[in-house]
């Protein structure tokens, strides 16, 4: 019997408040209020989620056994067929939750499963899986988006854009905490998508709201980033995990107009990412 912590571990589940403020963003750039459907949403999104991330860890069951045989599968805390089992069932279990929503939430979770599968199969082979695992986030907050009045709508989709961009450049510094070699600077330019994007979209009086969390996002953005790039000793898996951490925070950049509640939603699950990450790994 697998330990409670293995599966929390083979879920990555530090990064589960990232999915829920993705979720949130599509929510509110759909211009709906919360209300049961929400939560609904929230589920399914956590479903696939989690089926993703155990599928990852089949998938890369040999390649652990080389470079991470800390990881659950190598270090035989838990049968790689019983990984399988419980990552195909995450999956159909999130895709039945969103399956209750309009036909445009359905096409979108579809893509979304596809792109996570396709990732999980090929992301060690291909230079281009940092697309793939961009495409993953960037359907869930058009799905999230989607589920209020079964459309997306234009802010929307640059939103998720923009956040597919940030996710290329964090997936690209990810591929070197295994793979080893040196970082170029220009994939981390994918990083500021979202405050070019905030700079163009806001303007009057939502300027300096934006232009204050720019600030903050970019300050938070060299703080992780100076782990892989000029400490002394160059530690990748943090500078990783501090910008999965930073996803609330592009979130909130996306949607806010200074209603305080959000500020304080998005705040919270940031802060909630890195409370998760002090027991359980983000990577």
């Amino acid at each position: 019997m697998a330990t409670l912590r293995t599966l929390l571990i083979l879920g990555r589940v530090s990064n589960l408040p990232t999915v829920w403020s993705n979720c949130l963003a599509g929510w509110l750039l759909a211009g709906a209020a919360l209300n049961g459907s929400f939560a609904l949403l929230c589920l399914g999104a956590t479903c696939l989620y989690l089926g993703g991330m155990y599928l990852n860890d089949a998938f890369d069951a040999q390649f652990d056994a080389q470079h991470r045989p800390e990881r659950p599968i190598p270090s035989r805390a838990i049968r790689v067929e019983t990984v399988w089992g419980w990552g195909f069932a995450w999956l159909g279990i999130g895709l039945a939750c969103l399956f209750l929503f309009g036909k445009v939430t359905m096409i979108l979770a579809l893509l979304l499963t596809l792109s996570i599968l396709v990732y999980d199969a090929v992301h060690k082979m291909f230079a281009f899986s940092p697309a793939l695992m961009a495409a993953c986030r960037a359907f869930l907050v058009l799905a999230a988006s989607s589920v209020p009045h079964d459309r997306v709508e234009g802010i929307a989709i640059w939103s998720a854009l923009v956040m597919g961009s940030y996710i290329v450049g964090l997936s690209y510094i990810a591929r070197r905490e295994t793979g080893g070699g040196a970082l170029s600077f220009w994939p981390l330019l994918f990083l500021i998508a979202p405050v070019v994007l905030a700079v163009i979209v806001n303007q009057g009086g939502n300027f300096w709201r934006a232009a204050l969390l720019c600030a903050v996002l970019l300050v938070w953005m060299a703080r992780s980033l100076h782990f892989a790039l000029w400490a002394a000793q160059r530690n990748i898996g943090r500078s990783v995990a501090g910008l999965l951490a930073g996803i609330p925070l592009v979130d909130w950049l996306s949607v806010w107009e200074g209603n305080a509640l959000v500020a304080l939603a998005f705040a919270a699950l940031f802060g909630l990412a890195l409370l998760f990450q002090r027991f359980v790994p983000a990577t």
